[in-house]
């Protein structure tokens, strides 16, 4: 239980940090036109992946029985943004340091999530599948 909560704890402020960091670099234009082309929206991205690191780690703060899928769900998306970056799906945005910080995060959520390190609700093959159809 205190391990959990430490590594809860530490995920946290982690996203926390990084949600602050990615936030601060959205620009807020005047003018209506802008807030309809694709490269406004585009900036929320790293915002919204640490925002999943924020809802998986609380989740795992309380002991939700749901922590390994949102544990999974954040890995998997962390991951496969510099990866689809580099095949050239898309340009991401993601700092180079924001990048670094959020693989090794989801790494290690990854690892908590399939090998249900605390005895939380195991993900099944079928919510595996179901986790990499949402990312």
């Amino acid at each position: 239980m205190k391990k959990r909560k430490t590594i809860a704890l530490s995920l946290l402020i982690i996203g926390l940090a990084l949600s602050v960091a990615f936030i601060t670099k959205i620009d807020f234009p005047q003018g209506f036109e802008v807030y309809f082309k694709r490269e406004y929206y585009k900036q929320y991205g790293p915002l919204a992946i640490s925002v999943e690191l924020l809802i998986a780690s609380y989740h795992l703060f309380i002991g939700h029985k749901k922590s390994n899928f949102t544990l999974a769900i954040f890995g998997f998306t962390a991951l496969l943004d510099p990866l689809f970056n580099q095949i050239g799906l898309f340009n991401s945005i993601v700092p180079l340091y924001g990048t670094i910080i959020l693989a090794i995060c989801a790494l290690l959520c990854l690892w908590l999530a399939f090998s249900n390190t605390f005895k939380l609700k195991r993900l099944s093959s079928l919510g595996a599948l179901s986790v990499l159809s949402l990312v």
